[in-house]
């Protein structure tokens, strides 16, 4: 008769220690980016503005309040008074741009906002920001219509520093299905156009553009939306615009969810 040998029985180590550690990682993953901005989109929350509970990142109030339409050139989206549609400046050299649309103006409570979303690392704001620019007039009809969504591309230095692209997350919460992030490329970095006058913007920005050749070929005959977040003096936008308009888009209509009551540099 046969007797099973000898076994030592084993204790199974749990590894306790170990597993707090690996918890909080998998919380703090979970719980930063994308899920802490898709959290944010959805979920009621405090007012960014006025403070109020509950509300969206800006309440209906406060977008009532501070985002009412106002008289705008079509082609450059500058302040107008009275019933003027085109600025002289666009009048006398017009921008690469066949329209262009504004949410708001930069200035209270915007300013700030902006600066959370593109400075401090917070993407969530893209979901309210893109339903404050959609419910602009004339915005809506040229989102539908447009063939790409292009946004504005960041240097590799820009986009290290700010750990994303506001304009391109901006463009995937307006129409995900027609944004294009590859068919406008950044050859080069810049100087922060915020800390130049009109004339050395338009140099900072001359060459700094260009379509991707083995992409160029949708664009011929496409209606393009141009997308950024803040348009100061247009230097930017219709340098971009004017390399989508050699590429052969058929119409080009900038979106921009601030601008400044800044003119233009001069084309």
């Amino acid at each position: 008769m046969s007797v099973a040998p000898h076994r030592t029985p084993t204790t199974r180590c749990k590894p306790a220690a170990r597993w707090p550690i690996l918890d909080t990682i998998v919380l703090h993953r979970f719980f930063t980016k994308p899920w802490r901005a898709l959290a944010h989109a959805h979920l009621p929350s405090q007012c960014a503005i006025c403070g109020g509970w509950p509300a969206q990142r800006v309440c209906e109030h406060c977008a009532a309040s501070f985002a009412q339409p106002r008289p705008r050139c079509r082609s450059c989206a500058l302040p107008l008074p009275g019933g003027a549609t085109q600025c002289g400046q666009c009048l006398l050299h017009p921008p690469p741009l066949d329209t262009c649309i504004a949410a708001v103006d930069y200035d209270y409570p915007w300013a700030g906002v902006l600066a959370d979303f593109k400075f401090h690392g917070d993407p969530s704001w893209a979901a309210p920001l893109a339903a404050l620019l959609r419910s602009t007039p004339w915005a809506e009809p040229a989102i539908e219509a447009a063939d790409w969504l292009v946004p504005i591309p960041l240097t590799r230095e820009r986009l290290g520093e700010r750990g994303f692209n506001q304009a391109l997350v901006l463009a995937r919460a307006l129409a995900p299905a027609t944004t294009d992030a590859g068919l406008l490329l950044r050859l080069r970095h810049t100087t922060p156009q915020m800390e130049l006058d009109l004339k050395r913007r338009l140099d900072n920005v001359r060459g700094a553009f260009a379509v991707e050749p083995l992409r160029a070929g949708k664009l011929r005959g496409a209606r393009v939306a141009l997308v950024d977040d803040v348009m100061t003096s247009g230097a930017s936008l219709f340098a971009a615009a004017q390399v989508l308009r050699e590429a052969g888009a058929a119409r080009i209509t900038g979106l921009v969810l601030a601008r400044t009551d800044e003119p233009h540099a001069a084309q």
